[in-house]
């Protein structure tokens, strides 16, 4: 699965499953139009933010950051 292929104007949504066995993408979510991705840390102090991000610049080369939802499972990232 591509992440490229789900970003508009360079805005990826995404709903996170923090506490997963592994940091992967489980697919596309039709109902929130949004790309699920399970993320292996713990929603405290930023983990498992940091680890999303990480996890998408291993997989797009590109920078990104949180543009909106840094406190919910629900989440817009920005790539540069």
């Amino acid at each position: 699965m591509n992440i490229s292929d789900y970003l508009k104007n360079n805005i990826l949504k995404v709903v996170v499953k923090p506490n997963a066995p592994k940091t992967q993408i489980i697919g596309w979510d039709d109902n929130k139009q949004a790309l699920r991705i399970a993320v292996a840390a713990v929603p405290d102090k930023d983990k498992a933010n940091t680890e999303l991000l990480k996890f998408l610049k291993r997989q797009t080369g590109k920078r990104c950051e949180i543009k909106a939802g840094a406190k919910s499972r629900d989440k817009l990232i920005t790539f540069f």
